[in-house]
């Protein structure tokens, strides 16, 4: 070649999350360096033409344990860069070129007026679902689920179904409507009809309750002797083709896979478990879908930041060999 001969033009590259020209594709990136969306998916709170809008709610005001979930969507989307590099496992597919994703930024919250939190959740949801578009939203810790599930049920009919991986039950009694906490949210959403207790069921859960509210309830233990399949079964059973929301607690993972998190328990699912047990969620029907409960503070070289990365791109694969099979 001349040397006065300029070189081809070099493919584009890097910071696909600001200079990717449209929503579809992939993008090379080093997995090391440039803008960080979740899987670097374009920044944009335009919605139009947009699949599933991709969140963060960091809020850590409702625990009852160690705090630190604030962090927790920062995290999962630092921990998510790499798995924009390859196509995901076990699916052989790139999600992007069948989904429009974008990463919508966090929802803004005045933590310093607790009040104003629930509803500026539910406007941050309400904006996103009126374009048509799904959420996947990143925690925060587990009280965001309540807003994002009274705005899922307005826009697609309630009661819904309720997908709920987790260590603890969250139907413990909470009558005060205003109240802030973690561990109640799915008590009130029963008692408002949100939820349908008959076609919901919670897997994982290593706590007790002295009355479950008429969920069906996968414990740990149960989980383990009877194995992720059989629970996959189950869930698929009871859920059916009723619309349905899939909130993941990160505490569902054993504290060995799962250190990073505000109330960890021992004896709960392991990573191979779950994603197993997510990746078989194709034959529903999700309208909604949250990872939370990640703590930053807690982790330990971003095991629990990538199980929740791992879990949040299995649930936007889900979704897209949903639309694969639809042709």
């Amino acid at each position: 070649m001349d040397i006065h001969t300029p070189p081809p033009e070099a493919p584009p590259a890097g910071d696909g999350a600001i200079r990717r020209p449209g929503l579809l594709g992939s993008w090379p990136e080093m997995t090391y360096a440039g803008v960080l969306s979740f899987m670097r998916r374009t920044y944009t709170r335009s919605l139009e033409g947009v699949d599933v809008a991709v969140s963060g709610i960091p809020l850590d005001l409702a625990t009852t344990y160690r705090p630190g979930a604030r962090l927790g969507p920062a995290a999962i989307r630092a921990a998510s860069v790499q798995l924009a590099e390859l196509k995901p496992f076990p699916w052989g597919f790139d999600p992007f070129e069948t989904l429009a994703v974008i990463d919508a930024g966090d929802c803004w919250l005045d933590v310093h007026q607790p009040h104003t939190i629930p509803g500026a959740i539910r406007d941050h949801a309400r904006r996103i679902l009126a374009s048509g578009a799904r959420m996947l939203t990143l925690g925060g810790d587990h009280y965001v689920t309540y807003p994002l599930l009274q705005a899922h049920a307005e826009r697609f009919g309630a009661p819904l179904a309720l997908i709920h991986f987790d260590a603890h039950c969250d139907t413990w009694p909470d009558d005060a409507p205003d109240s802030l906490n973690h561990g109640t949210m799915f008590y009130k959403a029963v008692r408002e009809g949100l939820i349908d207790p008959a076609h919901s069921v919670q897997i994982g859960i290593r706590t007790w309750n002295d009355d479950w509210m008429g969920l069906t309830v996968l414990d740990a233990p149960t989980v383990h002797a009877r194995g992720a399949d059989w629970a996959l079964q189950q869930i698929l059973a009871i859920v059916g083709q009723r619309p349905a929301y899939v909130t993941f607690d990160i505490d569902c993972l054993d504290p060995a896979f799962a250190p990073g998190t505000g109330t960890p328990v021992a004896g709960g699912l392991s990573s191979a478990q779950a994603l197993h047990i997510v990746r078989g969620l194709v034959p529903l029907n999700l309208v909604g879908m949250d990872v939370v409960e990640v703590s930053p503070p807690y982790d330990q070289a971003d095991v629990t930041a990538l199980a929740a990365a791992h879990l949040a791109c299995d649930l936007l694969c889900v979704l897209a060999a949903q639309r694969r099979a639809q042709g």
